[in-house]
């Protein structure tokens, strides 16, 4: 030990390099087909559900307008657009808003390679915003695509988050099947733990709204029993405001917490939301770090994508020297159109014969799946690096080794069998 470089030990104490980790982590096999099967079935479920075409449009002057577009250009005067106007629903309320998504994920980055806070604020109130438009507007379809997906997230969620405590704390890998039997045994646990938040923040409001339902009681009964009630109704708000601060910083740590700790719903909730209070500009050193890491991977990892699509598609194009059924380019050109790095994806729509049309929908579907494994990435790093930063934060504050991680043979010799 005295022999070692002073260096060494200092860059071994420091907890943060540790997040660095989540990209190797990330592209671990088992986890990136975890988080395509994720999507897929999430996909499978939007579009399902995008058959009934709920979503309005419109074509004007700009071109064709979604409801959300209307939304977001004026709220305020949404409502009465849509009862003077002649609007066609010829859209999804998923796909509009995945791309839409899409496209605030994408302001994001670019915002954070500028070091535009204030743009990425603006991205991130902007999808949050639309949300607001889906729970407001089309709230049946918000309750049962999120009732079905949170269940898809539990359990690939859940089982990313658990390979990722045994990698991350005892170099483990554990399979494909014993990481998804982990996640499914414990559905409930993780089903439940982002909804617990809601219900307490539920009945709060709930304590608050009864005051105000006193206060209606005539002869001034109701305003004496609101003032007596205020002091219990500004304690509501005080739960309320705390749980909506612990779920801005904590609810991403939730997850790590069951899988890390075997921790219940309440007992996630509490761990997670109690790191947010105790050290809350260390979570935010940490999750800055591992937002610009991701962005920064994120770039590789489609730029690699870029390269195997464009290599692909010019290789192929230097053995076409026939032209298409249209005879305007060669066979490729007409049912691939070329991949850049901003559009890895796109269906031609330049086919002549149904050959051609089967030919080009099956390049679609194979391009597909490579920008399904990008995305695949994103879900991968984004449960890994808050696995990573919920063991930091847990060693921190509760002074828990990184190393010590929940194992159901230390649970059964816990319990004493």
């Amino acid at each position: 030990m005295d022999g070692e470089n002073p260096a060494a030990r200092i860059l071994e104490s420091l907890l943060f390099p540790k997040i660095f980790r989540s990209f190797r982590m990330a592209i671990q096999p088992s986890k990136l087909i975890i988080a395509f099967l994720m999507i897929a079935a999430i996909g499978l479920v939007g579009w399902v559900m995008d058959l009934s075409k709920t979503a309005g449009t419109i074509q004007d002057s700009n071109g064709l307008q979604t409801e959300l577009n209307l939304y977001l250009a004026a709220p305020d005067k949404f409502n009465s657009y849509i009862e003077n106007s002649t609007m066609q629903h010829e859209k999804g309320v998923f796909s509009t808003m995945w791309g839409f998504g899409i496209l605030k994920f994408h302001g994001c980055l670019k915002a954070i390679f500028r070091f535009d806070l204030f743009g990425v604020l603006d991205n991130i109130m902007e999808f949050l915003r639309a949300i607001k438009w889906v729970i407001t507007y089309h709230p049946v379809y918000c309750l049962i695509f999120g009732i079905i997906n949170l269940g898809i997230i539990s359990v690939g969620g859940g089982a990313i988050c658990r390979i990722a405590s045994l990698e991350f704390a005892q170099y483990e890998k554990p399979g494909l099947v014993e990481s998804l039997r982990f996640s499914t045994k414990r559905f409930l646990k993780f089903y439940t733990t982002p909804i617990v938040p809601s219900i307490i923040i539920a009945i709060a409001a709930s304590c608050i709204i009864l005051a105000g339902l006193i206060s209606n009681i005539p002869y001034g009964i109701g305003e004496l029993g609101a003032g007596i009630l205020m002091l219990p109704a500004l304690a509501a708000g005080a739960v309320i405001a705390a749980m909506i601060l612990g779920i801005i910083g904590g609810l991403n740590l939730t997850f790590p917490a069951v899988a890390y700790d075997g921790a219940d719903s309440l007992d996630a909730v509490s761990r997670s939301f109690n790191y947010v209070y105790a050290r809350p500009w260390r979570l935010v050193f940490y999750t800055a770090i591992a937002v610009i890491y991701g962005g920064i991977c994120y770039i590789f990892v489609r730029f690699f994508a870029f390269l195997l699509l464009w290599s692909t598609y010019r290789g192929l194009r230097f053995g076409a020297i026939t032209k298409s059924s249209k005879g305007l380019t060669d066979k490729i050109a007409a049912i691939w159109p070329e991949p850049s790095f901003s559009r890895l994806l796109s269906y031609s729509t330049n086919t002549g014969t149904w050959q051609e049309s089967t030919a080009a929908t099956l390049i679609f579907l194979s391009a597909l799946i490579i920008v399904g494994l990008v995305a695949s990435f994103i879900i991968s790093f984004y449960f890994s690096s808050n696995t990573i930063i919920y063991a930091l934060m847990r060693n921190h504050v509760d002074e828990t080794p990184i190393e010590q991680v929940y194992t159901e043979t230390a649970e059964v010799k816990k319990q004493g069998y």
